[in-house]
Parts: C-alpha cells; sequence; structure tokens
C-alpha cells in the first residue's frame, strides 16, 4: 500500500502544481498542458478511494492506475520534446516555448514530466511488487503499460493542430506557444 499511497501524495502535488499554475501564477494551459491537468486529476481520482477502500490491495491499485500515470507521462514527454532546440529537434523550423515553471526550475512541462515520471516510477514498483507477490502473470503489467500508451496516443492524436509559429512577446509568457527557430 505504501506505493500507491506514495503515488497518490505525488499525484495530489501534481494537481497542486497546476493548478497553482493557473491560478497562483496567471499561466494559460495550452490544451497539452490541460491533458496532463485532467489525467493527474484522474490519477487523485482513482487512487483516493482506492486507498481508503482496497487497504490490502495496493498493488491491484498500482496496476489499475499505472495507464493513466503512463499516459500522463507520455504527453508531458511529448510537450517537452516539442520544447527542445537542440537534437533531435534541432533542424526543426519551430520549437514550443513555455512559460517558467513554480519558482523557475525549469518550464511547467519539464515540472509536469518530472512529477509523472515519479508517479509512474511509485506505481510501477507497486504493480512489479503485486505480480511477484502473487505469481500473476506479467501479462497483467504489460496490459498496463500498453493501455498507458493508449492514454498517451489518444490525447496527442486528439490534440488540436497547434497555432502558426509566431515571434515570443516582449517579457514573460503566459502560455505555451509555437515559436519559430528563427526567433530564439
Amino acid at each position: 500500500m505504501v506505493y500507491a499511497l506514495l503515488a497518490l501524495l505525488a499525484s495530489m502535488a501534481a494537481v497542486a502544481g497546476s493548478l497553482y499554475l493557473s491560478l497562483g501564477m496567471d499561466l494559460q494551459a495550452c490544451t497539452l498542458c490541460f491533458y496532463q491537468r485532467a489525467l493527474a486529476l484522474a490519477l487523485v481520482g482513482v487512487l483516493l478511494p482506492g486507498v481508503l477502500a482496497l487497504r490490502d490491495r495496493g498493488g491491484r491499485l498500482c496496476l489499475a492506475a499505472l495507464p493513466v500515470a503512463i499516459g500522463g507521462w507520455g504527453v508531458a514527454l511529448f510537450h517537452v520534446w516539442l520544447g527542445w532546440t537542440y537534437w533531435p529537434r534541432s533542424q526543426a523550423a519551430w520549437y514550443l516555448a513555455c512559460p517558467e515553471g513554480i519558482y523557475g526550475l525549469g518550464t511547467a512541462p519539464q515540472q509536469s514530466l518530472a512529477i509523472f515520471t515519479l508517479i509512474m516510477m511509485f506505481l510501477l514498483i507497486g504493480g512489479l511488487r503485486e505480480v511477484r507477490k502473487t505469481h500473476q502473470e506479467h501479462a497483467t503489467l504489460l496490459l498496463a503499460v500498453i493501455l498507458g500508451a493508449g492514454i498517451a496516443a489518444g490525447c496527442l492524436l486528439a490534440n488540436p493542430k497547434m497555432p502558426d509559429p509566431k515571434p515570443l512577446p516582449p517579457g514573460k509568457l503566459s502560455t505555451c506557444q509555437p515559436t519559430p527557430r528563427s526567433a530564439s
């Protein structure tokens, strides 16, 4: 149960951080940010009742929540990748400029990727322990990973087309913005 509880606490921190970015820092969530926020909220929605109701089934709860965490991680990874200005995107005509995150420790998408990585690690460890303890087939874990990849792919495929790149405005960004390479 400890890994499910740790994942819940990290998910709650992700939701609090995401809301602080919008409400406390006056940033506007782009669609990729919104997908990540929704998946973090879904994790809290699955893990909180699960921790309260399934006290002796923490490993199974980890397996149940793992696809949602993998989905959020995949969207965050893609979001961070669009902001790369170095290899393998060094030849791209544009990049996704995003506002700084909380305390200026990286961009908001980088912070999202970090917390989703942590959540995913907690759930993966808890899920692996469950598979070993109950002698389940590893297919259960594989299915969770495949479902998570499907969630990420669905979010990315459904994401609206990015607006045309435009030069960075003066001052701080309030949302993620496609920016031409020449403007960097």
